[in-house]
This record gives C-alpha cells, structure tokens and sequence, in this order.
C-alpha cells in the first residue's frame, strides 16, 4: 500500500472478511443440516419443535454484537485519516 493508512484500510478488509467467510460458512453447515436432517423421504413424520430458547436468544444477540466487533476496530483507520487544520486560510 502507498500509506499507512491504506495499509490499515486493506487490513481492516482482510480481517472483517474473514468473519464474513466463518459465518458464511457456519450458516451454510446449517442450513444443509436443516435439510438433511427434515428431509421428507427421510423423516416422513418430523419431531414437532415447540420451543427453542436458547437459540432464539442468540440468533437475536448476535446480530447485534457482530457490527459492534466491526466498528470498533474500523475508527483508527477512519480517525487516523482525519486532518487537523490549525490555522485555515480562506
């Protein structure tokens, strides 16, 4: 990168896709496992699910603290781009 703060920016990319890629993944497992397991010739009479607390509970939560996790370190690069000007000439 041609400055320190691009570098910054490009490792800001690197690191926030790498979560992308984890969760990408973590839902796609799921969702392949919702489909194995409640297939129709392979369970032709499913189990009913009546209640599903904890997950209900953590499908709301995360969602929340994940863009936190991105936030917080996306402001030194955002910050450190900031110019100062001490004396501004009109």
């Amino acid at each position: 990168a041609a400055t320190p703060v691009m570098q910054g920016i490009i490792d800001l990319h690197h690191d926030i896709f790498f979560f992308l890629i984890l969760i990408l993944v973590f839902v796609s497992w799921m969702l392949v496992r919702a489909l194995w397991h409640f297939h129709y010739r392979r369970n032709p009479i499913p189990q009913r699910i009546v209640h599903g607390t904890t997950i209900e509970i953590i499908r709301t939560i995360s969602p929340s603290i994940i863009p936190m996790f991105i936030a917080i370190p996306s402001f030194a690069p955002l910050y450190s781009m900031d110019e100062v000007v001490v004396n501004p000439v009109i």
